[in-house]
């Protein structure tokens, strides 16, 4: 897929009805530091579109970029398990995290972002399987490539792989926002959805 225009179409707070339309999306959860929204403007090919920010937990919204005019749209969901806000914050978050992932009728494909660094902790694990539970099978994107040296990917894929699946299979894409690797075979997934 080539991404030719990008822009931010709709932003959905707590109480917000989200947006109808009959283009494929595909949703990026993660928790907040992980690293979502270079990855959508590195897959958009945009410098800050997607707000960055030093300061975990600054998405707070479910953001909707519209692709290529309405051929498709990458949707940002709240980041999860950031320490700093109140439970009662978090709770709101995940209610509208669910709410999306259980009513979107044209939700294709949810990528989870987990930091290449580390073992996937509890939010992960919670979020991968409540995933699973509402019908999609996600792809793993393991951010922070760059991050590592080349000898040791392959270890920190299968501890990824080993906990979040437990012996089934995971599919995973490493991605790294500073070299673009990865995005290709990001960009790929999204082929068999979209009308050229």
């Amino acid at each position: 897929m080539k991404i030719l225009n990008s822009s931010l179409e709709t932003v959905c707070g707590i109480t917000s009805v989200f947006p109808e339309h009959s283009a494929p999306e595909v949703a990026f959860a993660g928790k907040s530091n992980v690293g979502k929204s270079s990855l959508i403007n590195g897959l958009m090919n945009r410098k800050n579109l997607a707000r960055t920010s030093s300061e975990p937990g600054k998405t707070q919204t479910v953001n909707f970029y519209n692709i290529n005019n309405g051929q498709m749209y990458f949707v940002d969901l709240p980041g999860y398990g950031y320490a700093k806000v109140s439970e009662k914050q978090r709770e709101k978050w995940g209610k509208m995290i669910e709410k999306y992932l259980q009513n979107s009728p044209t939700l294709k494909q949810v990528l989870l972002l987990i930091d290449i660094r580390h073992k996937p902790g509890n939010n992960d694990k919670m979020m991968y399987d409540w995933i699973i539970s509402n019908g999609f099978d996600p792809v793993i994107i393991a951010t922070k490539h760059d991050k590592l040296k080349r000898s040791e990917v392959s270890k920190s894929l299968k501890l990824i792989a080993s906990t979040l699946g437990e012996g089934k299979p995971v599919h995973i894409i490493p991605y790294s926002s500073v070299t673009k690797y990865g995005r290709d075979e990001i960009l790929s997934l999204f082929d068999e959805f979209i009308e050229e």
